[in-house]
């Protein structure tokens, strides 16, 4: 198959989708951002998993990084609701594995949890990529996670219960941290590249028969 950021493939691949559908793309896309991503460690109770990654979704936080060490488990898409075909699921069976990925793409680490000194979300900067670590709530973040951490996060609470679901948790920062950054003018979109290789993956995904309909776009540009 030819190189999926190609243009010529795009508009092939759009003339089997609605106009609509093309401009909704583009809309949802103009909201999508790796300026900050996500990462679960662990989490036992499946539909926690689906949930933050519809959170994700909804938010346009485009990547998702699932830690998978103890619990192997797949997205519940009845849960999920199809936000699987729009965020990115990376995948990885240690959380060692986890930290060196996202470190190497540039992102501190920040360890969600409710110590007291983490920073409260309305003091957190906002301008450095970042991926946001999320645990359970029993056990909370694994001790590696915690000692590689570039800094802490928490939500303020005001009552006697010290911690909440993770997938309320995830709502409540992505919301926070997500407005914020679309209020600012940091350079937090998506890049050119980016972009077109969402639109022809995401056009893939909505047309029936895609093997057939692209090995008659390698046919013709033979």
């Amino acid at each position: 198959m030819r190189n999926t950021c190609d243009t010529d493939y795009l508009a092939y691949l759009e003339n089997f989708i609605t106009e609509g559908r093309r401009d909704r793309f583009l809309q949802v896309l103009s909201q999508r951002s790796k300026h900050f991503t996500v990462v679960i460690e662990d989490i036992f109770q499946l539909h926690n998993t689906s949930a933050v990654l519809r959170t994700c979704e909804v938010f346009g936080i485009q990547e998702l990084n699932v830690v998978e060490e103890k619990y192997g488990k797949t997205i519940d898409k009845e849960i999920a609701l199809g936000a699987q075909k729009w965020v990115d699921v990376n995948r990885f069976d240690s959380t060692a594995a986890s930290i060196k990925a996202v470190k190497d793409q540039g992102y501190r680490i920040i360890a969600t949890s409710p110590h007291d000194d983490s920073c409260l979300m309305e003091d957190f900067d906002i301008s450095q990529p970042s991926a946001l670590f999320f645990g359970t709530e029993i056990n909370g973040l694994s001790d590696e996670v915690l000692s590689q951490a570039d800094g802490f996060l928490k939500i303020p609470m005001v009552g006697f219960t010290e911690s909440l679901n993770i997938s309320s948790s995830a709502a409540i920062i992505l919301q926070n941290l997500s407005s914020r950054l679309r209020r600012s003018d940091i350079n937090w979109q998506l890049s050119v590249d980016e972009i077109l290789a969402k639109r022809i993956d995401w056009a893939q995904k909505s047309i029936k028969d895609i093997d057939f309909i692209t090995r008659k776009y390698l046919e013709q540009t033979v």
